[in-house]
């Protein structure tokens, strides 16, 4: 009897299965444009003793096991570096125009926790070129070929090229971007919260340079970010590893890095599987 209830009880377990979509915070990678990437300076057990020894008067490093201090870093970063999720308040001063009066605009620290543990959803567009910026025919096409209607405050997470190129050195020209009406596609169905594994939501900067430099239209510059004035948002910038997400079928976990007043904050985002176990 009891082995046929442990057996039960193995049975209906939960196997949970969880994916890493975050990058490193690491030096030397191309993960930014040229002067703006974190640097971290890493002192090891065999340097440290000078740090401990003002709080331990007498010490000698001797005393010590080994001989050795602790380890620590020192991180000098952008709240832009590494996988990061953006606030409304990065795009604009001001959100929510479109849904009846502007609004100032939320910082990270005030961004609804509930936006960042939500149903997950995967937009293929890999095969679009570097550059490209998606249009909101694109996604409705997208989201019919995969099957799926969006709901409220579904996280919806883009796959461009450029997850296939970090740790490149084209890592932030590649990938397409989200365009204005791509984007309020998503905003108007009740998404709140998305991402991309690219190094901007809009598409790569030295693409829409030329675009600007052809037609002088500002229009192009941030089109992606800017729908955040009409409907308020968040977004994962350089998320990695959603190639390995199926379309649909998993929960995205996000929370951001608590700092007040600020315009984005650091993030180990997930996914998270729940694999039933089914009897044999």
């Amino acid at each position: 009897m009891r082995t046929r209830v442990a057996r039960r009880a193995m049975e209906r377990r939960v196997s949970r299965k969880i994916v890493d979509l975050s990058i490193y915070l690491e030096n030397d990678i191309q993960s930014d444009p040229p002067g703006t990437g974190p640097k971290i300076r890493y002192l090891t057990h065999d340097t440290t003793f000078e740090q401990i020894a003002p709080f331990f008067p007498g010490l000698a490093r001797d005393d010590l096991p080994d001989g050795e201090g602790w380890a620590v870093e020192l991180v000098n970063l952008s709240t832009h570096n590494g996988t990061h999720l953006d606030a409304p308040y990065h795009f604009h001063s001001t959100m929510n125009k479109a849904l009846g009066a502007s609004e100032r605009a939320i910082t990270i620290d005030e961004v609804p926790l509930d936006w960042c543990f939500q149903p997950g959803v995967k937009l293929d567009f890999r095969h679009f070129d570097d550059g490209y910026v998606v249009t909101g025919a694109d996604v409705k096409a997208e989201l019919a070929r995969i099957g799926h209607t969006l709901s409220p405050l579904e996280i919806v997470v883009v796959n461009t090229r450029a997850g296939s190129r970090y740790g490149h050195d084209d890592y932030v020209s590649a990938g397409c971007g989200m365009g204005y009406e791509a984007t309020m596609v998503l905003l108007e169905a009740g998404v709140r919260l998305t991402g991309t594994d690219g190094w901007s939501w809009d598409a790569p900067f030295v693409h829409t340079a030329k675009k600007y430099r052809e037609t002088q239209d500002a229009a192009l510059i941030w089109e992606g970010h800017k729908a955040g004035r009409d409907i308020g948002y968040c977004h994962l910038e350089k998320l990695h590893n959603l190639e390995a997400l199926p379309p649909t079928g998993f929960f995205i976990s996000c929370f951001p890095h608590k700092i007040r007043g600020a315009s984005a904050g650091w993030t180990r985002a997930v996914a998270i599987f729940d694999d039933r176990l089914i009897p044999g």
